[in-house]
């Protein structure tokens, strides 16, 4: 039996993605990433199960990529998006409408057309445009196409009466188009827009996102087919990636997010308005103060719940919020009364009419609160314990679906009836329903780590938590100091919790102790305490890191020659700041950061934000200075790994190359490395197993102990 997590383990995982449970609570859908190493993708398949456990999942794709499961009101239609190669019956049709007889010339057009290169290898289009695809589970088969927009569908919704859907999708005008094919030849780019470029969506441009409405025919697939909906479209600086999120209300009115500001781009609002599915009768919800998002609809179409964030203040709490569906409604939050953020792992639901849940980020843990629209809101599921937290979440029909994660066990999908919820002491998930990861877990079932969280003080005498990770084997009152390896999570509004991570397992596998401190700016531990970062840079979040070292080694478990730091984003950013204050660590590597704020103003797709927080960087150069870790380089001493993509637009490039020479003129040891065609998270698996190598290597390379050859990690 293999005992520990080797590199190549990386390509056997799948990991949960989405999950979705069918209107009458019977079945779930949900999504999990898995690897092709013959293309080097990632691929995303799709899943039903029945929520009683009563058999295994059934997996419904294989060969593309397929998210965004989405129930019909029957509970037999399953709707996702997918770049798949169109559907035969389309390209037979329109073979016939051209000449009456197809013949391999019409499809030859119709595939370069489509962008599926004609041959449909790997059931993709090798342009990348999603579309509408709904499988007939009562019936079975292959799923069918349900549009074909030319640039793709980015988001949608079905209706209630379940023969139509509402779709989100960009519709270029004449001139517009001509600049897209422009671009596709590789010429210039031209933006007139404030919001220049989006990470993820690189260079912007001026077409706009609509939503449309049209029928579930796959015969009428095609954009002309659809009516366009005028007054619900995108704008706005978060519409890139936060797109419109329609919601299709059991009324047959239709929610979906923008912004209505008279200049968007310089606006971090975000508003929820509510539009007829004939385009008439917009209706602007909220009032511009929030950046909102995620809407869905009360059982009975009156109300809507939501996520509301303070946009000129990302440290406090993401709240979720009731209004009606009203123009200018009065909304109010229904969770404030937790001072606990809304975490990433599920929209807002509603157990009933009169009750919200939502998942929450509390403490060094990802729990469900029920939030009463007249009442107070509450903890929910005891008994999902603190080594669990959840990483995914749907509600319907009285079923809740989780993804839950452990320190040794990937997200696996549990049921729990909804009535649960309804008690003061619910007990929480016991019903299992997929076991993704078991085969896997089996063979290093002795290699997996441990995990707690721990508590210390920091240097301004405040309690702080980190999440500690230890080799299976490691007994903390026994064994010899480990080296160990500080992993800061990005954000800063983000939080650690006991969760599976592949780099995590791999690290203990081979003898590290690794600590994911929340530091202070961490938004699971209140408004106080994330918001004590507002206006700094460096000082709070180093000390805690520091601190935190101090501590493991003060209790024997970090060896104080063995200390290795890293973090990915602001953990990048974080990580450069340790090393300006210590010589503790004998390896470090800042990840994909920033490093020199003033220089970075407007080359990054985050101007907003910095305006807000610290002023124009021309108004106010002295505290940008200060809050840059590029104005201290000089006090570095630490080996330094640095990494960037090559086409990260929210930590550009550029910020690490000036510190990699920063530090290579002052003869420190340092590596840059650069993912070409990157954006800012690390995409393929071949690209996701060479940085865990490269960190690895950096950290053995400088790891007294392996020269030595002393105990823990190995060489």
């Amino acid at each position: 039996m293999q005992h520990g997590v080797d590199i190549e383990s990386y390509y056997d995982l799948r990991l949960l993605a989405e999950v979705s449970v069918s209107p009458d609570g019977e079945r779930v859908a949900f999504t999990a990433e898995e690897s092709d190493p013959a293309a080097d993708e990632h691929r995303t398949g799709l899943y039903v199960a029945p929520t009683d456990g009563s058999r295994d999942p059934h997996r419904l794709t294989r060969a593309s990529t397929a998210s965004s499961p989405t129930w019909g009101p029957d509970g037999v239609t399953l709707a996702f998006l997918a770049a798949r190669d169109t559907d035969l019956d389309r390209r037979r049709g329109r073979a016939d409408e051209a000449d009456g007889e197809p013949d391999e010339t019409d499809a030859d057009e119709d595939a370069e057309r489509d962008g599926n290169g004609g041959n449909g290898s790997n059931g993709e289009n090798s342009d990348g445009k999603p579309q509408v695809w709904a499988f007939d589970l009562a019936r079975g088969g292959d799923a069918r196409q349900l549009t074909a927009f030319e640039h793709g569908i980015k988001e949608f919704d079905l209706a209630p009466d379940g023969d139509r859907l509402v779709v989100a999708a960009r519709d270029p005008t004449e001139e517009e188009e001509g600049y897209l094919e422009q671009r596709e030849d590789g010429g210039p780019i031209e933006v007139t827009r404030l919001q220049h470029k989006r990470d993820g969506a690189g260079w912007l441009d001026d077409v706009t996102t609509y939503l449309f409405v049209g029928g579930l025919d796959a015969e009428d697939a095609d954009a002309e087919s659809f009516d366009r909906l005028d007054d619900a479209y995108g704008a706005g600086s978060s519409e890139p990636l936060a797109g419109l999120q329609p919601a299709w209300g059991p009324t047959g009115r239709i929610a979906f997010t923008t912004c209505v500001d008279d200049d968007p781009d310089d606006s971090g609002a975000y508003d929820v308005c509510t539009i007829a599915p004939d385009g008439s009768d917009r209706r602007v919800v909220t009032d511009g103060s929030l950046r909102c998002g995620s809407p869905t609809w009360s059982p009975d179409g009156d109300r809507l719940a939501f996520d509301g964030s303070n946009y000129d203040n990302w440290y406090e709490p993401n709240e979720a919020y009731v209004a009606p569906d009203e123009a200018g409604a009065a909304f109010e939050s229904v969770s404030a009364e937790l001072d606990r953020t809304l975490a990433r792992s599920g929209a807002p639901r509603w157990l009933d009419g009169e009750t919200v849940v939502v998942p929450i980020a509390d403490e060094a843990w990802t729990r469900l609160a029920v939030c009463p629209v007249d009442g107070e809101p509450r903890r929910a599921f005891t008994r999902q314990g603190r080594d669990r937290t959840i990483a995914a979440f749907d509600l319907a029909g009285d079923t809740v679906a989780l993804g839950l994660t452990g320190a040794d066990q990937p997200p696996d999908v549990y049921a729990v009836p909804g009535a649960e919820l309804r008690e003061d002491d619910a007990g929480g998930p016991t019903r299992r329903l997929s076991t993704l990861n078991d085969e896997w877990l089996d063979e290093r079932a002795e290699g997996l780590p441990d995990c707690g969280v721990v508590a210390y003080e920091n240097g301004d005498g405040e309690e702080i938590e980190a999440v500690v990770y230890y080799p299976s084997d490691f007994d903390v009152d026994a064994d010899e100091p480990a080296p160990t390896i500080c992993s800061i999570h990005g954000g800063p509004m983000s939080y650690d919790a006991p969760g599976f991570r592949f780099d995590v397992a791999y690290w203990t596998s081979r003898g590290y102790v690794v600590a994911k401190p929340n530091y202070r700016g961490s938004t699971s531990y209140g408004r106080a305490f994330s918001e004590s970062l507002k206006g700094t840079r460096g000082e709070l979040e180093s000390d805690d890191v520091i601190s935190a070292m101090e501590h493991l080694v003060d209790e024997g478990v970090a060896d104080p020659d063995r200390l290795f730091c890293t973090g990915f984003s602001y953990g990048g950013i974080t990580t450069a700041h340790v090393v300006t204050r210590t010589d503790m660590f004998a390896a470090a590597a800042p990840e994909h950061g920033v490093y020199d704020f003033y220089s970075n103003f407007g080359t990054d797709d985050n101007h907003n934000w910095h305006q807000w927080e610290f002023g124009m960087p021309w108004e106010n150069e002295a505290l940008y200075r200060d809050i840059s870790s590029i104005t201290r380089v000089g006090d570095i001493d630490t080996p330094l790994l640095i990494t960037a993509g090559e086409e990260d637009w929210r930590c550009p490039p550029t910020q690490a190359e000036q510190l990699y020479v920063s530090v290579r003129k002052q003869g420190i040891d340092a590596k840059l490395v650069i993912y070409p065609d990157e954006h800012h998270n690390i995409g393929t698996p071949e690209r996701a197993t060479h940085r865990i190598e490269e960190l690895t290597e950096w950290f053995e390379t400088h790891d007294p102990g392996v020269a030595e050859g002393a105990s823990g990690a190995s060489d």
